[in-house]
């Protein structure tokens, strides 16, 4: 499992294409899935970004629950028919970019400029005004330190 950290902050181009952090691309494999996650709050709306090995680790998680995956069960075909539709493929290039597709922007709202975020397992693209909204709402002093 890759173990992403940190916070970027890059831009889309015209063509959709997005220079991924250097130490990303030191930790990635070439090939990569897209995959825009049904969020129920707008203001959650980001793109995650995984390699296979983790992306079919998240898939998975969403059956722990009832003891894994199981292919005659109508239900977990279903869950997993629809997780598997959300990704999309894309590969780092040459110039250590990856390429978002138009559906996945317009979903996610990202229009130029984002913040690519350092997760476990993968990593989280945000609208940059999106981003620093959703980071202004969580204190992380109060979290970390006790007032008492």
């Amino acid at each position: 499992m890759v173990d992403l950290i940190g916070e970027y902050r890059h831009k889309i181009d015209a063509k959709g294409r997005l220079a991924l952090p250097a130490p990303f691309r030191k930790e990635l494999p070439k090939d990569l899935y897209v995959v825009n996650v049904p969020v129920k709050d707008p203001a959650e709306r980001c793109l995650y970004v995984f390699e296979e090995e983790d992306f079919n680790d998240w898939v998975a998680s969403f059956f722990i629950a009832d003891g894994g995956y199981n292919p005659r069960n109508a239900k977990h075909n279903k869950t997993r028919r629809n997780l598997k539709a959300l990704a999309k493929g894309t590969e780092i290039d040459g110039s250590g970019r990856i390429s978002v597709p138009a559906s996945l922007r317009e979903q996610a709202g990202l229009d130029k400029e984002v913040a690519i975020i350092g997760n476990t397992g993968y990593f989280e693209i945000w609208d940059a005004k999106r981003w620093d909204d959703q980071k202004a709402v969580v204190d992380l002093a109060s979290m970390l330190f006790d007032e008492s």
